[in-house]
């Protein structure tokens, strides 16, 4: 439910809140300064990555998107999670979508124990976005295994798998952007003034790795519009194909159709007493099918 760490030789506390076991309604909120307006923000799965700095209370709130280790409506999506950070505390409100995350900021903490609270919360921040690379890499690799398939067969269900991949990369593209402004905006705020070299140099990595997972996605996001449009085309000249065969089929059927309804008419024909009167209209069927037949395939060379 809530877990408490201390680090920084003792000063600093890092606590974590469970928001799925602990009801928004709670008095344990309240205890650790967090108000109903906090709670909502962090409760909001649709809430952006932003930052907030309340000069009254002297507390920074960041609201950072986290990627999701499993798919939901079979493609990936970010949703955010809240770190709030107020004199020598963090304070961190998580879900089961990303606590995952936790563990790692565990981990980083065993080995950086003597971390200040601004540098463990850009820590943290460069963790979650190096999160999200691999997903990008696993979006890349059912992106090559589906145009695999595709280029066997072009089936419905492979172009929806495809569908799939380019939502999962829409909704990256969209949280690590989101995580970049919000990153660059964090030195214009005044909390950046009060940083020393070591935190702003682990907020510059932070930005750096943020903006480099931006280009990656919108890479990703450019080869599935292109295989997308490439596939689409593929579709339309099938088509164009298939009809035109269709409007030839057509125009050839019209040939007997003409020979048989003349000869048909309820007047004197010529060869209306030949016995072999049916197989000569036959024959003037094929030869003028055979003839509009290289006509056409001169016209549609």
């Amino acid at each position: 439910m809530i877990t408490e760490k201390k680090f920084g030789n003792g000063d600093n506390v890092w606590i974590n809140i469970d928001s799925d076991q602990i009801a928004s309604d709670s008095e344990l909120y309240k205890q650790y300064g967090i108000d109903n307006e906090i709670i909502s923000y962090a409760l909001d799965k649709n809430e952006r990555a932003r930052i907030e700095y309340n000069n009254e209370l002297k507390t920074f709130i960041l609201i950072y998107n986290v990627p999701q280790k499993k798919k939901d409506n079979h493609h990936y999506e970010a949703i955010p999670m809240t770190f709030l950070i107020k004199n020598k505390q963090l304070l961190t409100i998580t879900n089961s979508g990303n606590d995952y995350i936790i563990d790692y900021m565990e981990k980083y903490l065993q080995n950086n124990a003597d971390s200040s609270v601004y540098k463990f919360l850009f820590s943290s921040l460069f963790l979650i976005t190096d999160k999200f690379f691999p997903v990008i890499e696993e979006m890349n690799s059912e992106r090559n295994q589906i145009n695999d398939m595709l280029k066997e067969k072009t089936t419905k269900k492979n172009l929806l798998s495809l569908s799939d991949v380019e939502t999962g990369v829409a909704y990256f593209i969209s949280a690590t952007k989101q995580n970049t402004v919000l990153l660059e905006q964090i030195k214009t705020n005044v909390i950046f003034q009060s940083l020393n070299d070591v935190e702003k140099e682990q907020w510059e990595d932070t930005l750096i790795e943020a903006r480099q997972l931006v280009e990656m996605a919108q890479l990703t996001s450019q080869v599935l519009q292109q295989l997308s449009g490439t596939y689409n085309n593929i579709l339309n000249n099938n088509l164009n194909d298939t009809m035109k065969i269709l409007t030839v089929l057509s125009i050839l059927l019209t040939i007997p159709t003409i020979v048989t309804g003349f000869f048909g008419m309820n007047m004197p024909l010529p060869l209306e007493h030949n016995i072999l009167g049916w197989m000569i209209a036959i024959g003037i069927s094929l030869i003028g099918w055979f003839g509009l037949s290289f006509v056409l395939r001169l016209i549609l060379k």
